[in-house]
């Protein structure tokens, strides 16, 4: 039997894992080769911010666009809780949930043939610090990057 403080608290974590996906924000994808600045919060890594603290390096490549954007798709595909949302190609808009509390995190990738370099964003949709996941997660896509390209 379950008492009603044991059934509090199960409402209790339902509602808190269903609001810890946040809501999409709006915004996001390329505009004028622009990927969304991070807001001020800690929580988001992009190879176009302005401060040290935001910014990560760009994914580098060499030969043709296709097959730079094919490696990047095929190693978001093997990632765990990836889901893609948008590829048109030169675009590519993933989100990750975390595997307890399901929080939820956009990640973006935008090619830009030009300069050889697929840029890239991960930002979480809620709270204040991520403890560097959104870090991590491009570094480890960075790794498998450099090991494909060789």
């Amino acid at each position: 039997m379950i008492t009603p403080l044991v059934r509090y608290h199960l409402l209790l974590v339902v509602v808190l894992l269903i609001g810890c996906s946040g809501s999409r924000p709006t915004g996001l994808g390329a505009r004028d080769g622009k990927l969304l600045p991070c807001p001020s919060r800690p929580n988001c890594v992009s190879s176009q911010a302005p401060d040290e603290r935001h910014w990560i390096a760009p994914l580098p490549y060499t030969g043709p666009a296709q097959d730079a954007w094919s490696r990047l798709t095929g190693i978001v595909a093997i990632l765990p809780r990836a889901k893609v949302m948008t590829n048109s190609g030169t675009y590519l808009h993933v989100e990750f949930r975390s595997l307890v509390f399901r929080f939820v995190d956009d990640v973006e990738f935008l090619a830009d043939d030009a300069a050889k370099v697929i840029h890239v964003r991960s930002a979480s949709r809620v709270g204040y610090s991520d403890l560097g996941v959104n870090r991590k997660r491009i570094d480890l896509i960075r790794m498998r990057w450099q090991k494909a390209a060789e």
